[in-house]
């Protein structure tokens, strides 16, 4: 295949803190560039204005760097796939102002991506060491922002058949990281620390929802009560006992994650499962799905860690199979927030 006859797709990315550009040959990933912002740990979190702002810096560095790693040039391009939502309406605004501005100047069709579809399908990014999931599989989207069970039956066929009804997964673990007094994003550092203590050491609230649904508001309040109570008679309780404590924690978390998981196979009998999504790169959470695949005969499939965090290669994927069904959207197209699968 000749170098007209590829598709070369641009990808950009910018939901939340990360600003990322890949550039995609058919589903072969030439480039992935991130950039991401060190600016928002000093404040326990993610500011979205100072978010936008480092986007505006970020955006054309980070294309110029993807279009010359990937080793082609702008005229190349066959489409320009962008991040229309969900996630933050400012740093959303950047990365699709900056999409629609280079398509029109290079006359390039313009293709729209919802952000979690594409962390389900970061695993069809072609890779000779990974096997692709076949359909139906049941789709499991876990971040900052989202804890989804994803009933899906083909490319761009989705069905949220579970999700959380307050906080997210990875919203618990930095609320919980932070009365730990870790350092945000306490995801890594409650996993990393978790590997040092005894998991059954401190027991914390299972909260009883019914369904596939989940809630994190309970044991996010359960472990505050703890600690309150502990704390009181033992100010240097959290200090003392921080591995233990993260480490039973996550099990918790994992526990509530797995106990849902297998309710929905059996509900769907559906046994391939796919993660995606931030927190897909804790390793508790992996070890258990790797466990199911062993204990229930799961097909599992778990993204590489480059994959898990916000990044434009998963937009890139996206971008190269609308543009195979020639999917492509236009000028009008209005950046959303809350943007359903």
């Amino acid at each position: 295949m000749t170098k007209k006859e590829n598709v070369y797709i641009l990808a950009i990315e910018s939901s939340c803190d990360d600003t990322s550009a890949a550039v995609f040959c058919n589903d072969e990933i030439l480039s992935n560039i991130v950039a991401t912002q060190q600016v928002h740990k000093e404040y326990g979190g993610v500011v979205p204005e100072l978010a936008s702002r480092a986007h505006q810096q970020h955006i054309v560095p980070v294309v110029d760097q993807a279009i010359k790693k990937a080793n082609i040039s702008k005229s190349d391009l066959s489409a320009i796939a962008f991040t229309r939502g969900p996630g933050l309406m400012g740093s959303l605004l950047v990365g699709s102002s900056f999409a629609k501005s280079l398509s029109l100047a290079l006359s390039l069709p313009l293709i729209e991506v919802n952000h979690m579809q594409a962390h389900l399908l970061a695993h069809f990014i072609k890779d000779k060491d990974k096997k692709k999931p076949d359909f139906p599989f049941l789709g499991v989207t876990i971040s900052g922002g989202h804890t989804q069970i994803v009933k899906v039956t083909d490319h761009f066929e989705m069905e949220v058949i579970g999700e959380t009804l307050d906080d997210a997964i990875g919203e618990a673990f930095d609320k919980c990281g932070k009365m730990l007094n870790l350092p945000y994003p306490a995801g890594p550092e409650i996993d990393k620390l978790s590997k040092l203590g005894d998991p059954y050491k401190f027991e914390f609230a299972k909260p009883n929802v019914k369904g596939l649904n989940f809630s994190f508001s309970g044991l996010k309040t359960s472990v505050l009560y703890f600690l309150q109570k502990q704390t009181k008679d033992n100010p240097d309780f959290i200090e003392e006992n921080i591995e233990d404590l993260c480490a039973s924690f996550q099990r918790k978390v994992v526990d509530i994650l797995m106990s849902k998981l297998q309710k929905a196979v059996k509900e769907t009998g559906i046994n391939v499962v796919a993660i995606g999504g931030g927190v897909s790169a804790n390793s508790g959470i992996r070890t258990a799905l790797l466990e199911k695949q062993k204990t229930n005969h799961w097909n599992v499939f778990i993204p590489k860690f480059e994959y898990c965090t916000d990044n434009a290669a998963m937009i890139g994927i996206v971008g190269y199979l609308k543009y195979r069904k020639q999917l492509f959207t236009d000028l009008a197209t209005a950046s959303k927030a809350r943007y359903a699968i």
